[in-house]
């Protein structure tokens, strides 16, 4: 019975990564730095419904392939953490939550700072890309929270 319930869960991970991904695809807005999706719509809805350890699979794995997808692939390992990150810290639930959720965002938009550092788009970009990265938290956040709130609600009917 073990073994059933980690293929379904695998399964379920596998699905909830291709959908984050094609979600991202759906709506990208190019920036001096890279692009902006509703990727964390997907990372987020994951962290809020399974949890810290799923939601840091989901994040880290969408975040990878959507640069491999998009051209970016000297984005695609910085994605890895700061995607994996922010699924992580956004899935603690109870007196932690506040918490998760701060840490989340800043580390999500901390990590892409220091990766515009790291492939040398100098201060001047790295901070072009802030507020951007700032937008695409809070309204994935908003958006997974929603859809979040939508299927608790259909799972009761």
């Amino acid at each position: 019975m073990a073994k059933h319930h980690k293929t379904k869960e695998l399964t379920v991970l596998a699905l909830l990564t291709a959908l984050s991904v094609v979600l991202g695809r759906f709506i990208m807005v190019p920036t001096p730095t890279g692009f902006l999706t509703l990727l964390d719509a997907g990372i987020y809805f994951t962290s809020f419904y399974f949890g810290a350890r799923q939601g840091a699979i989901v994040g880290g794995l969408s975040g990878f392939l959507i640069d491999l997808l998009a051209g970016y692939p000297q984005w695609m390992f910085h994605s890895l953490i700061a995607h994996g990150a922010q699924g992580y810290f956004a899935g603690w639930t109870g007196y932690k939550r506040v918490l998760g959720l701060l840490l989340a965002s800043f580390v999500m938009i901390a990590w892409y700072f220091l990766g515009s550092l790291l492939l040398g788009y100098g201060l001047g970009g790295s901070f072009a890309g802030i507020w951007g990265n700032v937008m695409q938290n809070f309204f994935g956040m908003l958006v997974g929270y929603f859809v979040f709130i939508a299927v608790k609600g259909a799972e009761k009917k």
